[in-house]
């Protein structure tokens, strides 16, 4: 557990190092309010749906496709993200629904989830978690868009526009280009592909330092409550639901454990840059991605503790 608990804080540090960069960055005036909006933009756009298509191009589909498996991955996502939502009407503004709803079901597990399946069980970690990282990313970023849509401060909430909304987001775009790449295995020619890499090595650190700059004392004062409750569901209640269905399921061993650290993932630095796209609350998307990546030292490593001791993996 100690090797668990190791590899878990080599994870989240970086995280932790680019957000308190880009506090530090702000502080000092090396950037600025524009500055965040042009590479929140640029992150949303460009960098991030290249990282999208990427890492599905370059996934092996064939390897560890298991559709029990991923059947109930998509299942329990989306009743997480229902579960989340109807939360998120009974407790929180109707300005802040979106983000509370994003926040509380959407996991950052091509980062933290993938990174720690693959250090606990190898090459089998790294083939199952990647055709799961491949198929909750449209999930994902679907129901993200659905959400953020509806309750956005700029756009309607028709079925027309949010349909508009979610073909037209480039996220869910670098996706479904990626697909046909993917399942025919076309690989785009070499220089391509390189050039393309580092456009999106750029993602993480642009994001975080942009997350970092626009975090602030009062931004989190204001939106403690809401965001230490996302948190709360995010890294506690919904994995708890999720990992118990999964065992009841039948799932044990290694598909037990990587389905937890999937689920117990903290919040994906995308929701940020999703919720600013949308003109949203995205100070309290940034306390989200920040109280989630701190309590995942501790939830994750307790959490595989438990499970341990109950003898299921």
């Amino acid at each position: 557990m100690l090797a668990v608990l190791q590899q878990t804080i080599s994870i989240t540090a970086p995280v932790f190092s680019m957000l308190f960069l880009g506090v530090l960055l702000r502080r000092i005036g090396w950037i600025d309010a524009a500055f965040i909006n042009t590479a929140s933009s640029l992150v949303f756009r460009g960098t991030m749906p290249t990282l999208l298509f990427l890492s599905i191009v370059q996934a092996d589909l064939s390897a560890a496709l298991q559709p029990a498996l991923i059947g109930y991955f998509v299942v329990a996502t989306l009743a997480c993200f229902l579960i989340a939502w109807g939360w998120a009407i009974w407790r929180c503004p109707r300005v802040d629904r979106g983000i509370y709803t994003q926040g509380a079901f959407r996991g950052n597990n091509g980062i933290v989830g993938l990174a720690l399946a693959t250090s606990m069980y190898g090459d089998y970690g790294l083939s199952v978690g990647a055709v799961l990282g491949g198929v909750v990313i449209l999930c994902y970023n679907v129901l993200s868009a659905i959400v953020l849509a509806i309750y956005s401060p700029d756009m309607k909430s028709d079925p027309w526009t949010i349909c508009k909304s979610i073909f037209s987001n480039p996220l869910i775009i670098g996706v479904l280009a990626a697909i046909p790449f993917a399942y025919w295995e076309v690989i785009p020619p070499h220089w391509m592909m390189v050039s393309a890499e580092y456009f999106a090595q750029m993602t993480l650190p642009l994001a975080l330092i942009c997350i970092g700059g626009t975090l602030s004392l009062a931004s989190l004062r204001e939106s403690s409550g809401i965001a230490i409750s996302s948190s709360l569901m995010k890294m506690v209640w919904l994995p708890l639901l999720s990992t118990a269905g999964a065992w009841l399921y039948g799932f044990r061993d290694a598909d037990l454990a990587i389905l937890f650290l999937y689920f117990a993932s903290p919040t994906a630095a995308a929701s940020f840059v999703m919720a600013r796209a949308v003109n949203g609350n995205y100070q309290l998307a940034a306390a989200i991605i920040v109280i989630t990546t701190l309590a995942a030292v501790v939830t994750t490593n307790v959490g595989l503790l438990l499970l341990q001791w109950a003898g299921w993996i």
